[in-house]
């Protein structure tokens, strides 16, 4: 008969406030976050105050005559003066600049488009001797500054008989927009899967086929937001119409403000120079309302790939 040897049970280990594990985890610092939170607001609220107040000011002051905008230039208008936007419109040719701009942007943003894109999918998807060098080309006419070419543009314009025209300075605007148009999609068309256009030309699609049925629609995001910002650059352009497009009757909206501003001397019609600054404001305005989310998408999507 075996006598089994009992073991007593080992004492508690006394637990000291220390060791008892607090419930919640380790604290969070809510305070500075809190801080830095609000401070990027603040700073928000701030640049977007800086940048709606002088519009606001604008739009105000091309509904005032003369007399109130010098004599109380951050009131309301007594009434709105709408013969201050007729005047421009018809008396300082607005209408006729209006016009030119939007043949000369619309013109040259299709090609920038057509051309870039084509382009940029060629570089990013196929690997050929000079690749890398001719997309460097394009990266390094970026940094390249317009007033160096000035010169020696308007000889070559003048001598192709392109100078003060409407299809010259669209060829113009399309070489100035293409390498930033180039350097933009080449990325975004990486970002893109590869899948779907090996699986086009399986079926048997061409090259040209997959890239416009195919690729174009997947990189609209893309196209829309290359496009949105040389459609800011192209409308907004002076330096390249005031050297290129001296001839009156072939002005854009630019040089029809200056023009303005210009010819009215001592009269000083600034209820309809600020009317006719509104009227070339507010395109750009609504064109970025209406496809500021599709911006948005295009600059975070290689992000989010």
């Amino acid at each position: 008969m075996s006598i089994e040897k009992i073991t007593e049970p080992p004492a508690p280990v006394p637990v000291t406030k220390t060791d008892v594990p607090r419930s919640g985890g380790p604290p969070r610092p809510k305070k500075e976050g809190q801080v830095l939170n609000a401070f990027s607001h603040g700073i928000l609220v701030l640049w977007a105050v800086m940048v709606v107040l002088p519009l606001l000011w604008a739009v105000m002051t091309s509904f005032k005559d003369d007399g109130a905008i010098f004599g109380s230039p951050w009131s309301l208008p007594d009434k709105l003066h709408f013969d201050n936007w007729s005047r421009a419109w018809t008396e300082a040719n607005m209408s006729d600049y209006f016009l030119n701009t939007v043949l000369v942007v619309g013109g040259s943003l299709i090609g920038t488009l057509v051309l870039g894109s084509m382009a940029a999918y060629v570089l990013a998807r196929f690997d050929f001797p000079g690749n890398r060098f001719i997309y460097y080309l394009f990266v390094g006419g970026m940094s390249f500054p317009i007033m160096l070419a000035l010169v020696p543009l308007f000889y070559v314009v003048n001598n192709m008989g392109l100078l003060n025209t409407i299809h010259g300075l669209i060829l113009v605007y399309i070489a100035y927009s293409l390498p930033f148009t180039v350097f933009f999609l080449t990325a975004f068309f990486r970002t893109l899967p590869s899948s779907v256009a090996e699986a086009a030309f399986v079926d048997g699609a061409s090259h040209s086929r997959t890239f416009f049925q195919i690729m174009v629609p997947m990189a609209k995001p893309g196209l829309i937001s290359v496009g949105i910002f040389n459609f800011l650059g192209q409308w907004n352009q002076y330096m390249l119409p005031t050297v290129l497009n001296t001839d009156p009757d072939k002005r854009v909206l630019t040089q029809g403000l200056v023009q303005l501003a210009v010819s009215q001397g001592y009269k000083g019609d600034w209820s309809g120079l600020f009317a006719g600054l509104v009227m070339a404001m507010l395109p750009v305005l609504a064109a970025y309302i209406v496809f500021q989310r599709q911006v948005v998408q295009g600059l975070t999507a290689g992000a989010l790939k």
